[in-house]
């Protein structure tokens, strides 16, 4: 009898349950996909006094997105929004793709394709709303945060445990980190 290989956490701050996911989801993933509010946010904005939105972002998360694109994984940004904090922050951590004010985010996935000559199973996606959910059932890998509407929980395979902007992307990054295809490249690499 094989045994499967499994993550098991601890209990999510708004589900009374554990979850587990299948490690060899986790196998085929070159690609991680980002929403931006709500997941590389806490999904608050607020107008700066030059009339810029601004929004606060996680240091965690862009160590774990960086050490992600060191190895060799593409990252890519499919926002509705469209704001200059936004456009640096992708620039700050180098992420490759970039897609803003995609409110319909299928044409903006399918020019990732093209792009990244990846298949939709070669590619994980973390988002948090009804405008997400055609990608997280598209993609070979799909995650959401705690906070996440009711019907975006229900699809996705994992439900991380950190809120978004604190911690959310980070955690997922760690997971394709260790468990990726290129996991086995870093873990010899860091042997020699």
């Amino acid at each position: 009898m094989k045994v499967l290989s499994l993550v098991a956490c601890k209990p999510l701050i708004f589900q009374n349950k554990s979850v587990a996911i299948d490690l060899r989801s986790l196998s085929s993933i070159k690609l991680l996909i980002l929403d931006v509010d709500g997941v590389l946010t806490d999904s608050c904005i607020w107008l700066d006094s030059s009339g810029e939105w601004r929004r606060k972002f996680s240091v965690r998360d862009g160590i774990g997105i960086r050490r992600l694109i060191e190895s060799g994984y593409q990252l890519a940004i499919i926002t509705a929004s469209k704001a200059e904090d936004i456009r640096m922050r992708v620039k700050n951590l180098g992420i490759q793709h970039f897609y803003e004010g995609s409110i319909n985010k299928e044409p903006a996935f399918k020019d990732l394709q093209t792009k990244s000559g990846l298949s939709p199973k070669q590619m994980a996606y973390i988002g948090d709303d009804i405008f997400d959910i055609p990608l997280l059932e598209a993609v070979g890998f799909s995650a959401t945060v705690p906070e996440a509407l009711e019907e975006v929980k229900r699809i996705v395979q994992y439900t991380t445990r950190h809120p978004g902007g604190n911690g959310a992307v980070r955690e997922v990054c760690d997971l394709i980190y260790r468990h990726g295809p290129l996991a086995t490249t870093q873990t010899e690499a860091g042997k020699a």
